[in-house]
């Protein structure tokens, strides 16, 4: 498995990271999944026998479960792994059980080391933007935590170009532990990251961690132009995630299948293989139900696209650019070159 340098920072990870919102089912997480503890160990063998050594989960995953769980899987191998987790979400009634407060931070921290069974967290990650928190308040206790040897490394997701640069901007400012990654949902059918996300990642050093790579499955191949959507899967329940044009979403999958079919790899393998070639990604989060799925996500990093397959798949997935984006390209692409 390649390693990858995590943003500005000198930590390893994996090109592949396993998530585990599918680890619990409990309330609306259900859809994702139901992975117990036994289940859940399996899988994280398999992870680590090819050498991935980021596990992501989040407090809010089936409230706290999914956090436990992957603590008892993961057991007296900790020292070997890195874990990821997040904070932001509601995770009880009270006025301050949600948010990036000072408060709050500290102790959805101090419950997320409880329920890993650990005493640090390898990448602590704010799991949206808090607009009524003040970033310095936010960034500050963030600092403090990781001061304190709580958290190794801090990360965000879900921010917006400006907020992130803010963020940057404040911890330069006043010298606390700056943003060495943000997680992003990024896939084929949904590259908006790539306007103003993935250039920030690349001209600041923040690494990006790649959330939903498949769409909630969309891009499985189980979703064909002319044919009944199947039943009973995330996407059935959930809906998509973000918007989906249909019509060039079924394109993509054609292409997808054509490459695939050539390769004799399956459709997933070559979606998340075109992600990996993307500039300034770090590592690409797959979750699974079952160790077959897993283990056919986990080829995706045993070959590489084509730098022609990758021009086709850029193609067929292409969006028209937004201002200011199509006056840059087209008045001012000499001293605004493409990104990559």
């Amino acid at each position: 498995m390649e390693m990858r340098l995590l943003g500005k920072s000198g930590l390893k990870v994996s090109a592949l990271s396993f998530g585990t919102m599918t680890f619990g089912g409990g309330d609306f997480f259900e859809h994702m999944g139901a992975t117990q503890v036994d289940e859940a160990r399996r899988l994280i063998d398999v992870c680590i026998d090819v050498g991935v050594n980021l596990f992501d989960t989040a407090d809010v995953y089936s409230q706290g479960k999914s956090e436990v769980i992957l603590g008892q899987a993961i057991g007296k191998r900790r020292d070997d792994v890195l874990i990821a987790t997040k904070a932001f979400a509601r995770m009880g009634e009270g006025a301050n059980d949600v948010g990036l407060s000072r408060h709050h931070l500290i102790r959805a921290c101090e419950a997320s080391l409880r329920r890993l069974g650990t005493d640090y967290i390898d990448l602590y990650q704010v799991h949206g933007f808090d607009a009524l928190t003040p970033l310095e308040e936010t960034l500050r206790a963030l600092d403090d935590l990781v001061r304190s040897g709580k958290v190794r490394y801090i990360g965000c997701s879900n921010y917006s170009g400006w907020h992130l640069m803010k963020a940057l901007c404040v911890s330069e400012r006043i010298g606390l532990e700056r943003y060495v990654s943000q997680q992003n949902y990024y896939s084929l059918v949904g590259r908006e990251i790539e306007y103003e996300l993935i250039p920030l990642g690349l001209d600041q050093n923040v690494g990006i961690i790649v959330w939903s790579p498949l769409a909630f499955g969309f891009l499985t191949g189980k979703y064909r132009r002319g044919q009944p959507e199947p039943e009973e899967t995330r996407r059935a329940k959930l809906g998509d995630v973000g918007t989906l044009d249909l019509e060039k979403g079924y394109d993509i999958v054609e292409t997808l299948d054509e490459i695939a079919r050539d390769r004799h790899v399956t459709i997933p393998q070559v979606a998340l293989n075109w992600l990996l070639r993307q500039p300034g990604i770090s590592s690409v989060i797959i979750g699974a139900r079952n160790e077959q799925q897993l283990q056919d996500n986990l080829g995706a990093a045993t070959w590489e696209l084509t730098p022609d397959e990758v021009k086709r798949l850029n193609e067929v997935s292409a969006v028209p650019p937004i201002y200011p984006y199509w006056h840059q390209r087209k008045y001012g692409s000499e001293r605004n070159p493409p990104i990559g």
